[in-house]
């Protein structure tokens, strides 16, 4: 985050970190001392910007934008004269259970990171009618740093694995351009329905907030969608009914890997979301979603490099036994660059506007079940 000045009026730059979060959670991360009630009349009164258009506190920002922030409020001083402080949030005290599952979540420490392996079901942070979170256990996490660790990337709440997390503003600023710049590199894990013909490929699609869902649902968008791409590889394959895939992204957009899968009609395993009822198996395989952050590997401010492997939970481990599939031919995967030639864009272009016929349809048989039942 990077700020400028002008007659009092501030303008910051979106950093990667703050990528797909609320405008209004921004400010409570970086400007604690602005109240919700003044962001609110900012935003009502057109004063609070977003690359030039008004804003909303509900709004999600992304990496690279530019806020326009109007001066801070005046100070408030008593009858002498005398500035009287801003009443400060205290922060909720955390349980012992709390601080020991926020500990059992370490996979790696050092003075300058953690790597956490995240559970599914947690999320990386708060919102609306979201109150346990990552963010919320980190103070369990501080040790005998001298601040509070930070954040530096997001795991979707039903993604489970390896998460980042800064111990010193050094470092968060360190990783934050590790993660901006592409040279850190994460791969996932996933079950996703049928096989697809192209076993080693590059999705390449641009993704867009989905219009009419308040910016919680992206959707592959070719004349207004940002950049994406994800490469996967087929580990294995039970029949035609499922396959395991290992994924990479080379961007960072919002539910990026969900999107795409779907898009060439191959959704992930669990995901109601972007696949619909095809995304859930019978026969055993669990319901949760089946995307998991299996190894992060980046560099370290101090030399060197960070490179783990976070477990995978519970469902995840149970469903690649039901299917037969050995765990250990995963890791065997060589971690290697991705091939040029990503697969015929024609192909993909074909499968996504399939895909988003079909979900229109379902979303139209769901609408009509809903009318009939009033």
């Amino acid at each position: 985050m990077s700020d400028t000045k002008d007659q009092g009026i501030r303008q910051f730059n979106v950093g990667y970190d703050d990528d797909g979060i609320r405008l209004d959670r921004w400010f409570k991360r970086h400007l604690p001392d602005t109240s919700f009630t003044t962001v609110a009349k900012w935003a009502r009164t057109g004063q609070l910007r977003v690359d030039g258009s008004r804003a909303t506190p509900g709004d999600r920002i992304k990496a690279g934008q530019t806020l326009r922030v109007p001066p801070p409020e005046p100070e408030i001083k008593d009858e002498a004269g005398v500035p009287v402080p801003r009443p400060q949030r205290e922060r909720v005290a955390l349980s012992e259970d709390q601080i020991a599952f926020a500990r059992e979540m370490v996979i790696h420490k050092d003075l300058q990171a953690l790597v956490l392996n995240k559970p599914p079901g947690l999320a990386t942070q708060g919102g609306t009618k979201t109150t346990e979170h990552v963010d919320g256990l980190l103070d369990a996490l501080q040790y005998d740093a001298e601040g509070r660790p930070k954040l530096v990337h997001r795991l979707d709440k039903d993604t489970s694995g390896a998460l980042l997390v800064a111990r010193t503003s050094r470092a968060a600023a360190f990783f934050a351009k590790a993660f901006s710049g592409r040279t850190a590199r994460k791969v996932y894990w996933a079950l996703i329905v049928d096989v697809p013909s192209i076993e080693d490929g590059v999705i390449d699609l641009p993704i867009a907030k989905q219009p009419g869902t308040g910016g919680e649902k992206m959707h592959v968008d070719e004349e207004n969608g940002q950049a994406a791409r994800t490469r996967y590889r087929v580990i294995e394959r039970a029949g035609n009914r499922c396959a395991w895939v290992e994924l990479q992204p080379f961007t960072g957009r919002t539910h990026q890997l969900r999107v795409h899968m779907a898009a060439i009609g191959h959704p992930i395993v669990g995901d109601g979301k972007y696949g619909g009822a095809a995304a859930f198996l019978t026969g055993g395989i669990s319901r949760k979603m089946h995307l998991h952050s299996r190894r992060l590997r980046v560099d370290h401010p101090d030399g060197g490099s960070i490179d783990e492997t976070a477990g995978l939970p519970t469902h995840f481990a149970e469903s690649l036994a039901t299917l037969g599939f050995d765990e250990a031919k995963g890791d065997a995967m060589p971690f290697e660059e991705p091939k040029k030639g990503p697969p015929p864009k024609a192909v993909l272009k074909q499968r996504a506007k399939a895909h988003a016929k079909s979900m229109r349809k379902e979303h139209r048989g769901e609408r009509r079940r809903r009318g009939s039942k009033d």
